[in-house]
């Protein structure tokens, strides 16, 4: 009688220690599965064949370790492949968050202070010159980073940074929110290293080498520029400073700040296409583009949707070990109680039933809990894919600006030359020519030459951003069908898997408790 009670009080201790803990998995998939810019994915760079049913492709067998667990090897987790050793790699951890003091006070009360990570890489890839490297980088080093890598890389489908919330570092537990930044920027990171050419990049080489505070250059110091531009403003309007775009900018969007007279002007462009005021010679016209633009769109669309569902699903995963495990606790009560009270051998026998269904009940919600785990895991490539449309969205934007600037030079290369032939033609009727004018018509043939250079540089720039859309459409589409692949074969997988084992634990409470079929 007390080994029975005994076993009682252990197993609903068991389970209360587990309990506790099924909270947790839905508060880890919520930080992993609806925090876009936080989450990360394989960039796979193998092809499947689309002839081929991916899901028939390979037969996988789930292996069922033992009454506890089970490990779907293959599958186990979709977020961490290994590559094969005559591949290069670029694995990244960061650890070790650290608080430091400012050198110089901050005026803003509470920001004194900042937390820094070492970073810490292992990599084959030769141009990093070496196999392992630690730094220390704090956020602001990662803003840095992403700033270096939109310039410099137009065009290209570059994984956004995480946000930085001050309201939620605020808010939050200071231990919890270093935690998540923590997890956010190794995750970013991680789709950093995943990309075929930012993975071989200086700009990723040097964040990850150069030890000290990294320098910002010029081009990435927006308030440098913005501040130059406005200098520069009053001397381009009055004639004292060239007011034309030259070949060196056009490489740089206008948006940047540096040149605010070039920033009205395209903004004026921008209005007049909109208007159709004007027709530009340069339209976007590549029908190919727009389909695949056009087709991302309600990939977006879709993915939002079919992430919705997922969060979805794993909440009833959630609610569904939840209601099994408080269903064991309650047999483990009642056994409890007919245990204590039983004065003859059928109560103590129904007493020994009720055991086995909480034992069962038990373990279903611990397997139920695992399987959610698990469903987080291969699910979130949805939450992935859905983040990389912001990146993708970066990137269609570069195109737009780039074509907007090639517009804008045409119709400045248009006025210039209208300008040019009326002052030539005022020029020829005097008698001696007048030098004013001469000279004037000296400086608009000289605007005239550079802007030829600079719509030249444009156009160059324009089409270098079309084919790195091009490249980058082609590369992400083939990698959203190994990720899709991938998840469905696991998540599948584990379904089947998990099913089969809560299935046979239930199996045997039915064959244990068989006799009450047989004597009714």
């Amino acid at each position: 009688m007390m080994g029975k009670e005994g076993s009682m009080e252990n197993l609903s201790l068991e389970y209360d220690d587990k309990l506790t803990s099924i909270s947790k998995s839905y508060s880890n998939y919520r930080s992993a599965m609806t925090c876009l810019s936080d989450s990360h994915h394989p960039l796979s760079p193998s092809i499947v064949d689309d002839s081929v049913d991916p899901l028939l492709a390979s037969s996988i067998q789930p292996s069922v370790i033992d009454d506890h667990d089970i490990v779907v090897e293959q599958f186990q987790n979709p977020t961490i492949i290994s590559p094969p050793l005559n591949l290069e790699y670029l694995n990244i951890t960061v650890s070790d968050p650290h608080k430091e003091i400012q050198a110089s006070p901050s005026i803003v009360p509470g920001t004194n202070t900042y937390v820094t990570y070492l970073i810490t890489t292992q990599t084959n890839i030769p141009d990093y010159g070496g196999s392992d490297f630690t730094v220390r980088r704090r956020f602001k080093d990662i803003v840095t980073l992403s700033d270096r890598l939109s310039e410099g890389y137009r065009g290209y489908f570059i994984p956004p940074r995480p946000d930085k919330s001050i309201v939620e570092s605020q808010v939050m537990q200071k231990q919890e929110f270093v935690e998540q930044r923590r997890l956010a920027l190794e995750k970013y990171l991680h789709k950093l290293a995943a990309h075929p050419l930012i993975k071989k990049s200086d700009e990723l080489r040097v964040f990850l080498q150069v030890h000290g505070k990294l320098p910002l250059p010029t081009t990435t110091d927006v308030a440098s520029r913005v501040l130059d531009g406005a200098v520069k403003l009053p001397k381009q309007l009055f004639g004292e400073s060239g007011n034309v775009i030259g070949p060196q900018d056009v490489v740089h969007p206008a948006k940047g700040g540096r040149d605010l007279l070039r920033l009205f002007k395209e903004l004026k462009q921008s209005v007049a296409n909109d208007w159709g005021a004007s027709k530009s010679s340069v339209d976007e016209e590549d029908k190919v583009f727009l389909e695949n633009k056009e087709r991302l769109h309600n990939i977006e669309l879709q993915l939002g949707n079919a992430s919705k569902q997922a969060e979805s699903l794993v909440k009833a995963q959630q609610d569904m070990g939840d209601t099994i495990g408080e269903l064991g606790l309650t047999f483990i009560k009642l056994t409890k109680f007919e245990n204590e009270r039983a004065t003859v051998n059928t109560q103590r026998e129904r007493a020994a039933d009720m055991k086995n269904v909480a034992t069962a009940a038990v373990k279903a919600s611990r397997l139920y809990r695992e399987l959610n785990s698990k469903t987080v895991k291969h699910l979130d490539i949805l939450h992935e894919h859905l983040s990389l449309m912001l990146g993708i969205h970066h990137a269609f934007s570069d195109r737009s600006s780039a074509l907007l600037t090639v517009q804008t030079l045409i119709s400045e290369l248009s006025s210039l030359n209208s300008r040019a032939e009326k002052l030539e033609t005022a020029t020829s009727k005097i008698f001696g020519g007048d030098k004013s004018r001469v000279r004037k018509l000296e400086e608009l043939k000289d605007s005239i030459r550079v802007t030829e250079d600079a719509k030249s540089c444009a156009i160059r720039e324009y089409e270098r951003i079309k084919e790195n859309n091009q490249s980058e459409i082609d590369r992400i589409n083939r990698e959203r069908h190994v990720d899709f692949v991938n998840m469905l074969k696991g998540f599948v997988t584990n379904q089947v898997a998990y099913t089969e084992r809560i299935g046979q634990e239930w199996s045997k409470v039915a064959e244990e408790t068989s006799r009450y079929s047989r004597e009714s």
